[in-house]
């Protein structure tokens, strides 16, 4: 282990999903490893995205199912939201996984350093106590991993009050009455998804056609109209003019004129990178419209510089962080790690029905020249389905006379199903292979068995 005597092998600064992920992964391989945190390690996802949103979206399962409890032939009374509860129980999953992480950079010997970091060279990095005592970490080689935070228009303030930010929403101490949501993107729609089976009225508005705009427009549209049955409206393909706060709450103003108002304002469009007044540029990593420059191994143009995570311009997701987390620490290593490919990434929203896909979407294969065949399995021909009370789709995109190209989703619990898709899309899987093999029944994931043996030309449980 390295002391103050000399350079740590590694100095990471953030410890966030890509920065523990490489200090785990580097500790393995024998390195000397030290973490810069200034707030908690575990970073965004851990205490104020995927993990608590989620917790939060399974209460509000939980509230949907007991309001709708007779359809299942069971008397249960919904009596409401009990917001501290929630809380407690969302705090509880969190602070567990928090414990656990610190434990296992524990167990590996990865120091970990309380403070704000800032680069002060490139082997070198400033980090400045709570208590104000400032030190050096010399490392011979650094990770920058200092993620995203919330972002918001120009000349739109948040107050924290009424026009807040996920951070804020997540910490609410009660259920709006109503809400706006700037941004029809996966946070937005999670929170919309959250507050609406919690009793609140909802509007969501998105400057682009449609909600979740970076998915099969198939998989927008089933969400659409989902969420219209749900009672949650949305403005599409209008922007944002202006907000003003009064005395009860947010009057919104949209192009064209048109008003709404209602009690709080959440502002969801988009995460920017954190990198201003880090030292980065002065060390001379390049820095554009806020995000680091690197290779696809994650390289900066200093030879002893990597970034990760939320801070490059790669998909925006954990999953994303961890990955590149451990191909930096492999490449430091002296491993030959491949280059991540994206498109073979998971993605998945977790509203009230989720939408999960990987691989290309029509619009792409179809630019990139694929010759596309297209199958959409209803899932209202799934008995388990059926069983849930869930409609959607699986809609699956192959190469004709070649392997499948991407899966596209839309359905209760279909988050839990990606993977056999990631599997499919990552090993370049052709429909008539997988039409050979049998899936469980009765379970979702006939759905895919069903949508490739469609594609194969020997469909099954399948109308017209």
């Amino acid at each position: 282990m390295a002391d103050g005597s000399g350079p740590y092998d590694l100095v990471i600064l953030g410890g966030g999903s890509g920065g523990y992920a490489c200090a785990l992964r580097a500790a393995e391989l024998n390195l000397s490893v030290a973490l810069i945190e200034k707030d908690k390690i575990g970073g965004t996802c851990l205490h104020r995205g995927c993990i608590p949103t989620k917790a939060l979206l399974h209460s509000a399962e939980i509230a949907d199912q007991a309001r709708d409890s007779e359809v299942f032939g069971v008397r249960a009374r919904f009596e409401g939201i009990d917001v501290p509860g929630v809380h407690a129980f969302k705090d509880k999953i969190v602070t567990r996984a928090w414990k656990g992480v610190q434990g296992l950079l524990k167990s590996r010997g990865v120091t970990v350093v309380e403070g704000s970091g800032r680069l002060t060279g490139p082997t070198s990095v400033q980090v400045e106590g709570a208590d104000g005592t400032v030190t050096t970490v010399e490392g011979r080689h650094l990770v920058l991993a200092t993620g995203g935070a919330p972002r918001s228009l120009p000349g739109l303030e948040i107050d924290g009050t009424q026009i807040i930010t996920s951070d804020h929403a997540l910490t609410l101490d009660r259920v709006p009455s109503s809400v706006i949501i700037l941004g029809g993107g996966v946070i937005g729609v999670e929170f919309a998804s959250i507050w609406r089976s919690f009793g609140a009225e909802v509007t969501i508005v998105e400057m682009l056609p449609h909600l979740v705009p970076l998915e099969e427009e198939s998989s927008s549209k089933l969400l659409e109209r989902a969420f219209r049955r749900r009672g949650i409206k949305s403005e599409l393909g209008v922007r944002f003019e202006s907000v003003k706060t009064t005395d009860t709450g947010v009057v919104v103003t949209l192009e064209g004129g048109k008003t709404l108002d209602a009690e709080l304002l959440l502002v969801a469009v988009g995460r920017g990178p954190v990198s201003a007044g880090l030292g980065f540029e002065e060390a001379g990593v390049a820095v554009e419209r806020g995000f680091v420059k690197v290779d696809g191994l994650c390289r900066t143009g200093v030879e002893t510089i990597s970034a990760v995570g939320d801070l490059i311009p790669t998909p925006q997701l954990a999953h994303v962080g961890f990955a590149e987390g451990i191909l930096v620490a492999e490449r430091v290593a002296g491993l030959n790690p491949v280059p991540i490919d994206y498109d073979g990434v998971p993605r998945v929203t977790y509203s009230d029905p989720e939408v999960a896909s990987v691989g290309l979407t029509s619009t792409v294969a179809r630019e990139r020249g694929h010759d596309v065949v297209e199958a959409v399995y209803d899932l209202a021909g799934n008995p388990k389905s059926q069983i849930l009370q869930t409609q959607g789709a699986v809609k699956v995109i192959a190469q004709k006379d070649g392997p499948v190209l991407g899966v596209h989703m839309v359905g209760s619990r279909v988050g839990e199903l990606v993977t056999e898709g990631q599997l499919i899309y990552n090993w370049e899987a052709l429909p008539s292979d997988l039409a050979q093999l049998i899936h469980a029944h009765p379970t979702q994931s006939e759905a895919m068995g069903e949508a490739m043996l469609v594609l194969a030309g020997k469909p099954l449980h399948v109308h017209n």
